[in-house]
């Protein structure tokens, strides 16, 4: 196959289908079905993917946990492991992975990370807000966070102890930190988050 448009849409796929295809376009896998990523993202969306992922791995350097940014492959799986048999394959924004057999692997992870954030961009928020929220909190993703950089705000979800994604004061914005029990000592303020960026949030704006 030459092109995803090649690709049945209609069908399910596994882990092992999805790593066999050499395609420029990016996609994820969620429950077998094929989703089509967003296209190149704009200078907001790296900033602020590069402002989290530096602030991590600038504390995680002599630290257990690792941190990981897109492209990087998330297999989320319960007792299914075989290629041809997993069905949810995610690419994060950027994700922290405590549990360092789940990257043993060095195509992926096999296994829920701790920590997930999403940014969002034109044309995918209902899957950030919907069908990821849920993919999430049923795998078990301990936290959960969602950056809005029109709003330059970021909501952190927590999973309860009743495995369901709950929310502690509404989004963080200006002036917040976050800190979490997943990295003891760890603080990330909002204002480095959403440092440099332009002005005008390019084509952020149709992010609402």
């Amino acid at each position: 196959m030459n092109s995803i448009d090649d690709l049945d849409f209609s069908k399910s796929y596994t882990y092992a289908d999805y790593y066999s295809w050499r395609f420029e376009e990016r996609l994820e896998l969620i429950k077998g079905k094929i989703f089509r990523m967003s296209p190149a993202q704009g200078g907001n969306h790296q900033k602020i993917s590069f402002n989290i992922s530096g602030e991590l791995y600038n504390f995680l350097k002599d630290k257990t946990c690792e941190a990981f940014t897109a492209p990087f492959d998330v297999r989320l799986v319960r007792d299914e492991k075989s290629d041809k048999k997993v069905k949810t394959v995610v690419q994060p924004d950027v994700c922290v992975i405590c549990d360092l057999t789940k990257i043993a692997d060095p195509r992926s992870c096999l296994g829920a990370p701790d920590i997930i954030v999403e940014i969002l961009s034109p044309g995918n928020n209902k899957k950030e807000l919907k069908i990821k929220y849920d993919l999430y909190e049923e795998f078990g993703v301990k936290e959960y966070w969602v950056v809005y950089p029109v709003e330059q705000s970021i909501i952190r979800y927590i999973l309860n102890s009743e495995g369901k994604f709950v929310t502690q004061g509404g989004a963080l914005t200006s002036g917040d930190k976050i800190t979490t029990p997943v990295l003891p000592g760890f603080e990330l303020a909002l204002d480095d988050v959403f440092r440099k960026l332009p002005l005008a949030p390019d084509h952020d704006k149709n992010n609402i």
